[in-house]
C-alpha cells in the first residue's frame, strides 16, 4: 500500500520567500529614508554653520568698507561728539523675549529683543577687536533678523553712545551669521576694543569678564554695569563703559558671556 502524505512544503516555502522579500523591501525603504533624512540634516547644518557665516561676513565687510569710504569722503572729520548719536540713558527694563534671545542680553542665536524692528537697518559705526582680528559693523538695535543675522554688532537701545558717560552695550552672534563675538571669551584684561563712528575713534580696554550669567541679568548692561545674578562681577561707580554680550556655551543659548571695558581715549 502506498501512503500519500499531503503537505504544504512548496507553498510554505513560497510564502516564506514572499515574506522575506517584504521584510527586505521594508528595510530598504527604511534605509533610503534614513539616508535622505541624514543628507537633509547635513545640508541644513552646512547652511547654518558655514553658508550663513559666509553670507553674513561678506555683507558685514561690505558695510564696513562703505562706511569707511563715506568717512573718507568727508575728510575724516571729527565726527559726532560723545552722545550726539543719542546720548546716554538708562538701560531698558527686562521683558520676555522668544527663542534664543533673552530680554536684555541677546547674543548668539536668538530672535528679536529690545528694538531694531524687522525693517532695513544700516550700520553707523565699526567695532574692531585687534586681538581677535574682528572688524564688525555696528547697527542700532538688537533685532535678530535685521541686525544680528547680518553679522552686525547690535547696539542696545537706551544704552550710552560711543565715548559717552554710561554703558555702550553691544550684542553679537557667537555662532552662525558671521559670528563676530565667537571668540570674545579669549579676551584678556588690557586688550583693546576700538569703536569708530564717522571718522572719530574711541578706544576702550577690557577690564573684566563674566564667563556665565543668566539671560535675564539686566545689570550687565546698566549705566554702571554690575551683574544682578552675581553681584561680585561688575563696577561700582559711574564711568564710560563698553559691554559685549553673547551666548554661552557655544551652539547654545542657555547662558550669557559678558566682557566689560572702560574708555581710555
Amino acid at each position: 500500500m502506498r501512503v500519500v502524505v499531503h503537505g504544504r512544503g512548496a507553498g510554505s516555502s513560497r510564502a516564506g520567500l514572499r515574506g522575506l522579500r517584504g521584510v527586505r523591501g521594508l528595510l530598504w525603504v527604511t534605509a533610503e529614508l534614513t539616508v535622505t533624512v541624514g543628507v537633509v540634516v547635513l545640508l541644513f547644518v552646512v547652511h547654518q554653520v558655514w553658508w550663513t557665516n559666509r553670507l553674513a561676513a561678506a555683507s558685514a565687510q561690505r558695510q564696513v568698507a562703505a562706511l569707511e569710504r563715506g568717512w573718507g569722503g568727508i575728510g575724516g572729520g571729527p565726527g559726532p561728539a560723545p552722545g550726539e548719536l543719542g546720548g546716554s540713558s538708562p538701560a531698558p527694563a527686562a521683558t520676555p523675549a522668544p527663542e534664543h534671545v533673552p530680554s536684555p542680553v541677546p547674543a548668539a542665536s536668538g530672535s528679536s529683543a529690545g528694538g531694531g524692528g524687522s525693517g532695513p537697518v544700516s550700520a553707523y559705526g565699526v567695532l574692531r577687536i585687534p586681538r581677535l582680528g574682528v572688524v564688525a559693523p555696528i547697527a542700532q538695535g538688537v533685532d535678530k533678523r535685521s541686525v544680528l543675522d547680518k553679522g552686525y554688532a547690535g547696539h542696545y537701545p537706551g544704552t550710552a553712545q560711543p565715548g559717552a558717560e554710561g554703558n555702550f552695550a553691544l550684542a553679537g552672534h557667537r555662532n552662525t551669521h558671521g559670528e563676530p563675538f565667537r571668540y570674545i571669551n579669549r579676551l584678556r584684561v588690557g586688550d583693546e576694543l576700538v569703536v569708530e563712528v564717522r571718522g572719530r575713534t574711541f578706544t576702550y580696554t577690557v577690564r573684566r569678564t563674566l564667563a556665565e550669567t543668566s539671560e535675564r541679568d539686566v545689570g550687565v548692561i546698566a549705566p554702571v554695569p554690575r551683574s544682578t545674578v552675581r553681584p561680585e562681577f561688575g563696577f561700582g561707580e559711574p564711568g564710560a563703559y563698553i559691554t559685549l554680550t553673547t551666548c554661552t556655551p557655544e551652539f547654545s543659548s542657555k547662558y550669557r558671556l559678558v566682557v566689560w571695558g572702560t574708555l581710555v581715549r
